[in-house]
């Protein structure tokens, strides 16, 4: 038996509040028929018009000379990497990070490119010094350092631009070339209230995800130089993610950009209202969308079963797990959770 509450025996309720991730929102009506309206041709031929128009509309607000539309930011991050480094090359980034933590090191196992992870400060950054001090010389009986990798957000945290130019600087400094998973991109700018091409001026490629917070279904767009870009579009096409009518697609993400990037300041503050409600009974960290909790004695399998009864899901992890926020969680799924916390808890 949970220490806070018995497991219900309710039955579990259409989840009307999913909190598992950002990744999980569904194009609603006017998205849906950007879709179905858009004009389309074929992309690996480079004639699909809908596909250039996003690609050269998030080139331009970010100021990048060209973009690469992928299916996922897996994929943008992996060919971004290629595109940057040789086989028997080295990238410098966090340990925590997404591209060194959670991408299988596919730009190791496929891609023949090391890595020298680093561990972050609390405030997801990464130092300068350590930084400075990973850079290998010139010698072969080790990988010729070639590029630092960073992210914003981090766990949620939008790291801000001082903190980062730092880190930026470092890798200037032993010559190397900046790449950025921004995958939470728009959360980070709104959350550090900066002009969306400041973030992205201190990086040499960026990584868009579309499928997050700003809810499309599918795909990233990778930024940077045109000839790093024309790179990646080779290494796109050997990794099978060459598509073709991919306009129905892009059209999800030129509407994202157009409809939900300054409404991300509500899931923000949504996740501030989560947060505060669990902080009776909980340990809880929250930065922009997201938020981390450990009850004491961990998050069990009672938790999950518990919310289901009201609706909420949750994953399945135990220990300290994660809420996202996101546009598809509403004041009334949002104030279903808050309830359904309420009751296993006690309060």
């Amino acid at each position: 038996m949970n220490q806070y509450a018995a497991m219900s025996t309710a039955p579990t309720k259409p989840i009307i509040c999913d909190l598992r991730s950002d990744t999980v929102t569904r194009p609603d009506a006017a998205m849906r028929k950007a879709m179905a309206d858009a004009e389309v041709g074929d992309d690996v031929f480079g004639d699909d018009p809908t596909v250039n128009r996003l690609e050269a509309t998030l080139a331009e607000r970010l100021g990048k000379d060209a973009g690469l539309f992928l299916a996922s930011g897996t994929q943008s991050n992996f060919v971004g990497l290629l595109a940057h480094c040789a086989r028997g090359e080295e990238i410098i980034t966090g340990r925590p990070y997404h591209i060194h933590k959670y991408e299988a090191k596919g730009a190791s196992v496929l891609g023949g490119i090391a890595f020298e992870p680093l561990d972050p400060a609390p405030d997801g950054a990464l130092e300068a010094g350590a930084i400075a001090a990973a850079v290998k010389e010139d010698d072969p009986h080790m990988p010729m350092t070639r590029l630092l990798g960073l992210e914003n957000t981090h766990n949620g945290i939008a790291i801000p631009l001082t903190r980062l130019g730092e880190a930026v600087q470092a890798g200037r400094d032993a010559g190397l070339a900046v790449h950025l998973d921004g995958a939470r991109y728009f959360n980070a700018i709104a959350a550090l209230n900066c002009p969306e091409q400041a973030l992205a001026d201190m990086f040499d490629s960026v990584s868009i995800c579309l499928s997050k917070g700003l809810g499309a279904p599918i795909g990233s767009v990778l930024l940077g130089p045109a000839d790093l870009v024309a790179r990646a579009r080779r290494w796109r096409k050997m990794l099978g993610g060459g598509m073709r009518q991919a306009g129905v697609l892009a059209a999800a993400g030129l509407h994202a950009l157009d409809h939900n990037t300054a409404r991300l300041t509500e899931d923000h503050a949504r996740a501030a209202t989560l947060a505060d409600a669990l902080r009776p009974f909980c340990d809880v960290q929250q930065a922009t969308n997201m938020i981390f909790f450990t009850p004491p004695g961990g998050v069990t399998e009672a938790l999950p079963q518990h919310m289901a009864t009201h609706g909420v899901q949750l994953t399945g992890s135990t220990g300290t797990t994660r809420l996202v926020l996101h546009k598809d969680v509403t004041d009334e799924a949002l104030q279903a959770a808050i309830t359904g916390f309420r009751s296993f808890f006690g309060g």
